[in-house]
């Protein structure tokens, strides 16, 4: 056998290894040399011209902005976001040179001295990394066109491809114009790509704002994006930025000493995803979307094509305040927590939904698993035998999120008894909207409450109330606390919440205290046609049912549309259009689409009755079913407002409103089971006003914006007088001289009634000792 091998490799005295080693290589070469020319020649798909190269765009992920100028999140396929050479700290640049290709400065797209062992590590061994061995510029080259899968040698054509590219680009564009298109085009993991958009997910801030120690983890993160992710492996981000630092002295742009100062620092981030459903305003973002995508269907670019709100880099700004949204998330937040505890005690074992299984089966077969076994072919049998078998699951809650081994059918009945809430608040005379919350949480909650059509129960009677001023009536007349039977209305009767009748309301102390009685007598005096076409006019285009109920708020009206109604009020009748959207620039900074504020030419109450709307829900405030702001709260600032409950406590309502922002709130079930049993939990006032509250007490506490409490609705002393009546009389009249001074009546026709009066009232008591 051994002379077997020394045959082989020895012959005629000469090293027949050597010769067979350099045959080897020689054909080896030749191949590659010819693969290089395949290449070259755009048989594994075209290479672009230098020319072609020069104009290259990609993707650009189009950013939402609010009103000051702070990002809240973006729409995209990649998100991107291109940013300026200038823009880029120097120290960034000189990290990512150090690190990632130190005579990038000198060549021309190739680094000659790393061939050999990019050659032998990427082409031979059919390695993905290569060890530093590619260039920025052909880094750059792999961004812009991804590398592909071909039946053999995927790994050597995709390098060639690369470094011919490489050239080009070089060729294309001088050394800082590749460095710029490199860092916004070059991924950090999780979607994100580019410096830009890496800078406001991992720090909250501009490329230019990047310290030292955060432009050395951004560029550590370049070797392996989750790896490296401090979000996700904070120790090997660290070590990872520190190695930055030490190849920085290596090559001489940065000092020994200065190095060891930033290695001590410790890591920090302040990480925010822009992800379809994370950051902040997820439920308006959505709504944003929709509307926008539909406006650019119908409005084209100027070269006819369509424009495409996920590529095309759109800067999209709007009226949203980001302190106001943020103050309006933790508000809901924090007392959504609080409600729903109180919720699940007050059920306790008990479902809300009792014994009608048929609601949970509803909610199981609207559920995405039912749906997706449903496709395949799935029996209605074979998939809830499925859906009750336990698996483990991350579910929401108030304290986190939690993995439980639970079956989906549990799983829908865990989600579905949910509390949930809608938010918005919006600048009184300009119709700003400046926060928009649409739920708890738009992970998992995705239907927008802030649009969606609820009963709005007593947050509705000041349209029936304004209608009735309008046809003439007074704050100080006075109705009576009856119990009426309305016979053609299939005998249909209203109830007060306290269940307390007897006695007479003045129009104010009716709105005051939410009395139905008596607003159902406003709404049924004043007429149908009147309480509709007001509005209809002050924004309420839902449908409104001609019955006696309307008065209470039985037909399903949004937040949306009562926020524009109560404008009314505050702006001496005139209607403010809610308004959300500013301006949209296309990425060259060109106006594509402007809307500025809509007041409604048309008055739709008169100035007069406005102010009285105004007093008589300041006076909700003051003494009524609001009052809690003053003794819970403690509020002293002027403001008004009006609480609103539906029937069994299934929605919730408040809207209020200072002299400079409307602002209301609603809370709520997804199906009018859930719902709370106790009215001292479920109603307005202790359902949806807190939310209100603690919104304006962050608001008061930031000293931007403290100012406004100072801020007076400036209310005439003629309209202060004209509702300077008591809310509640024990009778009609008090005494004779007020029966003499009602106007518009026969006197002895007014005495004839006030006996007749005292004679029912003696039937009465004479009843009642029988």
């Amino acid at each position: 056998m051994a002379k077997k091998i020394r045959h082989l490799f020895f012959k005629k005295g000469k090293f027949r290894f050597i010769n067979l080693l350099i045959y080897a290589v020689t054909a080896v070469a030749v191949f590659f040399v010819f693969l290089f020319l395949l290449v070259y020649a755009g048989l594994f798909g075209r290479l672009g011209t230098v020319k072609e190269l020069a104009g290259i765009q990609h993707y650009l992920a189009s950013e939402i902005y609010s009103a000051d100028n702070v990002l809240l999140g973006k729409y995209y396929i990649q998100n991107r976001t291109n940013v300026v050479y200038k823009n880029i700290p120097e120290f960034f640049i000189n990290a990512l040179v150090a690190t990632e290709d130190a005579r990038f400065y000198s060549h021309n797209g190739i680094d000659k001295r790393s061939l050999l062992r990019v050659a032998f590590k990427s082409i031979l061994l059919q390695k993905e990394e290569s060890g530093g061995g590619s260039t920025l510029s052909q880094q750059l080259a792999k961004n812009l066109f991804p590398r592909k899968k071909y039946l053999m040698f995927s790994m050597p054509i995709n390098k060639f491809r690369e470094m011919i590219l490489a050239v080009r680009l070089e060729k294309a564009y001088n050394k800082q114009d590749i460095l710029e298109l490199y860092l916004n085009t070059v991924s950090f993991g999780e979607n994100t790509y580019g410096i830009e958009s890496a800078t406001h997910q991992y720090f909250r801030k501009k490329p230019e704002k990047l310290k030292p120690e955060e432009s050395a983890l951004l560029v550590g993160m370049l070797k392996a994006t989750y790896v490296y992710n401090p979000q996700v492996h904070p120790e090997n981000a660290l070590k990872r930025r520190n190695t930055v630092f030490s190849q920085m002295i290596k090559y001489g742009y940065l000092d020994k000493a200065k190095a060891d100062s930033l290695k001590q620092i410790p890591l920090k981030l302040n990480y925010t995803k822009y992800t379809h459903n994370e950051g902040p305003a997820p439920y308006f973002r959505e709504h944003l979307r929709l509307e926008l995508v539909k406006w650019f269907k119908e409005h084209p670019k100027p070269d006819g094509t369509k424009y495409n709100i996920y590529t095309d880099g759109l800067k999209i700004y709007t009226t949203i305040n980001a302190d106001l949204q943020q103050y309006a998330e933790e508000a809901v937040q924090a007392h959504l927590k609080y409600l729903q505890k109180l919720f699940d005690q007050s059920w306790k074992n008990t479902e809300p939904w009792g014994k009608d299984e048929s609601i949970i089966l509803n909610q199981v077969r609207k559920s995405a698993r039912y749906e997706s076994l449903k496709k395949k072919g799935m029996s209605d049998e074979a998939i809830m035998n499925v859906m009750a078998k336990p698996v483990k699951t991350e579910i929401f809650t108030w304290n986190g999120k939690l993995e439980k081994t639970i079956s989906p059918i549990d799983s829908v009945k865990h989600y579905f008894k949910f509390l949930h809430a809608g938010f918005l608040a919006m600048e009184a005379k300009t119709g700003f909207v400046r926060a928009w919350v649409g739920g708890i949480d738009y992970r998992h909650f995705q239907y927008d409450h802030a649009t969606a059509r609820r009963q709005p129960g007593s947050v509705f009677k000041p349209v029936v109330y304004a209608a009735a001023l309008e046809s003439g009536l007074k704050p100080c007349d006075y109705f009576a606390n009856d119990s009426v039977v309305y016979t053609g209305y299939d005998n249909w009767t209203p109830r007060n919440a306290d269940r307390a009748y007897g006695g007479f309301y003045s129009v104010k102390g009716a709105l005051t205290h939410s009395v139905n009685t008596v607003s159902v007598s406003i709404l049924m005096n004043t007429g149908f046609d009147k309480v509709k076409s007001l509005a209809r006019k002050m924004g309420i285009e839902a449908p409104l049912p001609e019955v006696p109920s309307l008065a209470l708020g039985t037909a399903e009206v949004s937040l949306l549309e009562l926020m524009q109604a109560y404008s009314a009020f505050i702006n001496k009748g005139q209607v403010v259009k809610p308004l959300y959207l500013r301006r949209v620039e296309d990425k060259f900074g060109n106006i594509i689409y402007e809307e500025k504020p809509q007041v409604s030419i048309e008055t739709v109450i008169s100035e007069s009755n406005a102010a009285i709307m105004t007093s008589m829900l300041q006076n909700v405030v003051d003494h009524g079913t609001a009052s809690g702001l003053r003794s819970v709260y403690g509020f002293n600032n002027e403001m008004a407002g009006k609480t609103g409950t539906t029937q069994q406590n299934t929605d919730g309502w408040y809207i209020g409103y200072t002299p400079d922002l409307i602002a209301g709130a609603w809370v709520g079930g997804d199906n009018p089971c859930i719902r709370f049993r106790s009215m001292a939990y479920g109603q307005g006032s202790h359902a949806a006003m807190p939310i209100w509250a603690m919104f304006m007490q962050k608001i008061y506490a930031d000293p931007l914006y403290r100012f406004s409490k100072n801020s007076q609705f400036n209310i005439p002393e003629e309209i202060k007088n004209e509702i300077n009546c008591a809310d509640f009389k024990e009778q009609q009249y008090e005494s004779f001289r007020e029966l003499l001074e009602k106007k518009g009546e026969n006197v002895i026709e007014l005495i004839k009634r006030l006996f007749r009066k005292k004679d029912q009232d003696k039937e009465i008591e004479e009843g009642q000792d029988q």
